[in-house]
């Protein structure tokens, strides 16, 4: 009988570690990508430094951070977001906290 459990322990052990790294993994890619939860926020592009990996705008409320409209600067989740704008573009962007940081996660220019 406790060939049995050990048996069962086992198993549950190691779907309990699958499910671990697939929530991690899960986690990881939403990190990196914007959620139904983080809405789109209208700015203008004030500056860019590639080299930081940030971007600063001036932008409307943030509804999701609970930040008013003002002018800052913003770190972002992929340097490569900031490959598509260019200093006085008007754009539609999405920010998160992250790791302590408010991050722009998704960014493009508005048409």
């Amino acid at each position: 009988m406790q060939i049995t459990h050990l048996v069962a322990a086992l198993g549950l052990t190691m779907a309990l570690g699958a499910h671990a790294q697939t929530a991690a993994s899960a986690a990881e890619h939403a990190a990196h990508h914007p959620t139904a939860a983080a809405p789109i926020t209208d700015g203008e592009v004030r500056k860019i430094d590639k080299e930081q990996g940030k971007v600063t705008l001036k932008h409307g409320p943030i509804a999701n951070l609970e930040m008013p409209g003002m002018t800052m600067v913003f770190k972002v989740s992929d340097s490569k977001l900031l490959d598509s704008i260019k200093e006085g573009d008007k754009v539609k962007f999405a920010a998160e906290k992250i790791n302590g940081a408010i991050t722009v996660t998704a960014i493009e220019a508005a048409k």
